[in-house]
């Protein structure tokens, strides 16, 4: 009889466990990390888009469209804090330096644009099997790439003419966009006319 007992509040807490997604492989919080395996910076991929888990359903159009929704928004706060920074130090900075840090704030505000495209474009896609959706895909791996070699521009700037403590400051925030924006690449990427 005990036996009996225990199987059926084995058999209980089994459905119980399937019924509210456990830790199955299937779900969408699952679904967002098996993607983010596939990313140069997985960890960073899954910190800021296990919150699009619901509302992605699996989805690798949906995912790719959340990631560059992240990535320019990334940009976007990157983008001001280099402009506030450029105006609070303009007397501070030397030439080349200043330079450099309006430099970078054109090639972020470049990404910006880039990223925000990218976001109207997926939108635009239509269905996978259309003749405009590799089209529309190649805009948007195109335009992700350069507003990734936008921030990489940045930094090579900050790196040759900035000094150690305008550069630590700047880096750390740009490289977080770099970052992100290489995930949004690199799930961008998965999606394929054929699917």
């Amino acid at each position: 009889m005990q036996r009996i007992i225990v199987v059926f509040v084995l058999l209980a807490a089994a459905t119980c466990i399937s019924a509210t997604g456990g830790s199955g492989s299937d779900s969408p919080t699952a679904f967002v990390r098996d993607a983010c395996k596939r990313t140069r910076y997985p960890s960073l991929c899954e910190q800021y888009l296990a919150a699009y888990a619901p509302t992605v359903h699996r989805s690798k159009r949906e995912l790719a469209r959340a990631a560059l929704a992240v990535s320019a928004d990334r940009a976007r706060s990157a983008s001001a804090f280099v402009s506030r920074m450029s105006a609070g130090a303009q007397k501070s900075l030397r030439s080349r330096e200043a330079g450099a840090v309006r430099d970078c704030l054109e090639t972020l505000r470049d990404s910006v644009d880039r990223l925000r495209q990218s976001v109207k474009e997926m939108s635009a896609m239509g269905r996978a099997r259309s003749p405009r959706f590799a089209w529309h895909l190649s805009n948007v791996q195109t335009w992700v790439s350069a507003a990734l070699t936008d921030e990489t521009t940045c930094l090579d700037g900050l790196s040759q003419f900035a000094g150690p403590a305008v550069r630590a400051s700047i880096r750390k925030k740009v490289m977080e966009v770099a970052q992100v924006t290489s995930n949004a690449l690199a799930l961008v990427n998965e999606l394929s006319p054929r699917n």
